[in-house]
């Protein structure tokens, strides 16, 4: 296998030249777009920041650092060879092992001669006039293509807040989602956390092994239920294989686009032993399937509080200090904010060398030399290490000057919030694709079956107007405002909507406060999708077309038709019923 270091490239010429698409980013999203145009046969390149394919998994390399959706479902599915030649060692993959299939996807596809890793793109504009885009890179790159497709991931623009004194401290200061690809060796060390999301509840455990003295900084308590990881056996892998084609089919018809036992039945019509069984059933499958326990833990606020209590209780019995289990323990809607996975992230306060520090109240004042001062108390440390997250959703699209008509940027559209019709396109920015962008699904599914359908769309809509002759294609004011409008509804009827979450920006300070990832179920938007593209694309204009728009020749898409079973995929079903679809 092809290692990212031969990808990586020190010196260069600035390219020129002109393709059908750029591709921006080589993620799961850039790869699997690129493997798609190549079938279509159009000549496309991909600018890459890092110096090898897998996005994500490529800088989140922190310790700890894994998938929290089952292994044999976070892959590729367009390929059934595939999903028989690679094997998944654990449950839950560890990042080394994602990007060791990430490569291998690479390689197998051939992917990486059209990839320029080691370069940022900084510019796309729209040319009126000819009806392309040129796309400008830190490189010194400036090509032309008549497509751009945005595949620059959901949450790859970390968020570094600033605290005063920063410059002084004298240790290193690493943040989860840059990790040194070298590692970073704690033994022996006074480490600090800030944060206790994700990224923080994975890490904090194995940095505990190594650290002398590890204080967490919490600003608000993270739920998180445990992984309950394993190993894989042969005959388990040799049954699952056998019947993955029946595994991908079940998991398109789920709301998360991945597939888990689901309790339909509402919490509130339970008995309360009925509640605490299938509670404690669902805390030993562990993972993010503990929200299926019943029908309607996202949508009715006394329901919700029934498991919020089951986990409290959870907390309480795992952390021997009651005073730190009570600030573990939130206090906010279970499963408003993305619910985390862990490996004994409770049992590590248990431990004499941790410390828990709350900063809800009294925020970090500042860095000193030697440590972070909270509340007129110093703490002396050697490292920190910045949990902070993303500037989730649109963050990597704000590093870009995307310029459509008129000189109008995305940044200025965008201002009070992201619009975009099916988070597929933005009106005013002719052929600029976006895959997962705000307004779809994307992090409310499985991130890769999000990536896949979007791919499968967006190969279709291009062969689509390459075979009509049409020059370009955007979506219509008032279709991008009734969608826009429509994901707002649909968000309001989720307890989701509810509190301060990266789901709603509010991790940013300034940023506009607007639920972006389309809450109404997979299967929905999957068929609303489907719809466009058999009416013609409505909501889209094509200009420049010879003939009739008619339903365009289904190529990569017809995996997505599939009826709507709304008994499947009852939170969608409810999220119908109150707020109409459109």
């Amino acid at each position: 296998m092809a290692q990212e270091s031969a990808a990586r490239e020190t010196a260069r010429s600035a390219e020129t030249g002109t393709f059908d698409a750029v591709v921006i980013g080589a993620g799961f999203a850039g790869m699997y777009m690129l493997h798609r145009l190549r079938r279509l046969g159009f000549t496309a390149r991909v600018y890459e920041a890092g110096g090898g394919v897998g996005g994500t998994w490529y800088w989140n390399r922190y310790p700890g650092a894994r998938c929290d959706v089952e292994s044999l479902q976070y892959s590729f599915s367009f390929s059934e060879e595939l999903d028989q030649d690679w094997s998944w060692s654990e449950k839950y993959s560890p990042q080394p092992e994602i990007l060791e299939y990430a490569n291998h996807v690479a390689d197998r596809f051939d992917l990486r001669s059209q990839i320029v890793f080691d370069t940022r793109v900084t510019a796309a504009t729209f040319d009126e006039t000819v009806g392309t885009w040129t796309v400008e890179t830190d490189r010194g790159d400036r090509v032309t293509a008549k497509f751009c497709i945005m595949a620059v991931g959901c949450l790859s623009a970390p968020n570094r807040p600033v605290f005063a004194g920063m410059e002084d401290f004298h240790g290193p200061i690493y943040h989860t989602g840059e990790w040194p690809h070298e590692g970073v060796d704690f033994t022996g060390l006074r480490v600090g956390v800030i944060g206790t999301g994700s990224s923080a509840i994975q890490s904090i455990p194995i940095i505990a092994r190594q650290a002398s003295q590890l204080t967490v900084f919490q600003r608000t308590a993270t739920w998180s239920v445990p992984a309950w990881n394993e190993a894989l056996s042969a005959d388990y892998l040799r049954e699952a294989k056998a019947h993955y084609p029946e595994l991908r089919a079940k998991a398109r018809a789920r709301p998360t686009g991945f597939y888990f036992p689901f309790n339909a039945q509402p919490a509130l019509e339970a008995s309360a032993e009925e509640r605490e069984r299938q509670y404690e059933e669902a805390w030993q499958r562990g993972g993010l399937p503990f929200l299926g326990a019943f029908g309607d833990l996202l949508f009715e606020k006394d329901a919700n509080d029934t498991i919020a209590g089951f986990a409290r209780e959870k907390i309480r019995g795992i952390v021997k200090d009651p005073a730190t289990a009570e600030l573990l323990s939130p206090q906010n809607v279970f499963g408003c904010k993305r619910l985390c996975v862990d490996t004994n992230y409770f049992e590590t306060y248990n431990l004499p060398h941790v410390k828990l520090v709350d900063v809800s109240k009294a925020p970090i004042e500042r860095f000193t030399t030697d440590g972070i001062v909270v509340d007129g108390a110093e703490y002396k440390l050697d490292a920190i290490v910045s949990a902070t997250g993303f500037a989730a959703m649109t963050g990597s699209f704000d590093k870009i000057a995307i310029t459509g008509r008129g000189g109008r940027t995305l940044a200025e559209k965008w201002r009070a919030g992201p619009r975009a019709y099916l988070g597929l396109a933005s009106e005013g920015f002719p052929n600029l694709f976006m895959i997962t962008g705000p307004g779809s699904p994307s992090v409310l599914a499985s991130m890769i079956q999000a990536i896949e359908q979007h791919v499968d769309w967006l190969a279709d809509c291009l062969g689509h107007m390459r075979h009509i002759g049409a020059g370009t294609i955007e979506p219509t004011r008032e279709d991008e405002d009734a969608w826009v409008a429509h994901v707002t509804d649909v968000s309001t009827v989720s307890l989701r909507s509810t509190c301060s979450s990266w789901y709603v920006g509010t991790n940013i300070p300034g940023r506009p406060r607007v639920f972006m990832p389309y809450i109404g179920g997979f299967p929905v938007y999957v068929q609303k999708c489907n719809e466009v593209m058999n009416s013609g694309y409505d909501g889209f204009v094509l200009e420049g077309a010879r003939g009739s728009n008619a339903p365009p020749l289904v190529r990569f898409t017809e995996r997505w038709q599939v009826p709507l079973d709304i008994e499947v995929i009852s939170p969608a079903a409810i999220a119908a019923r109150r707020v109409p679809m459109v």
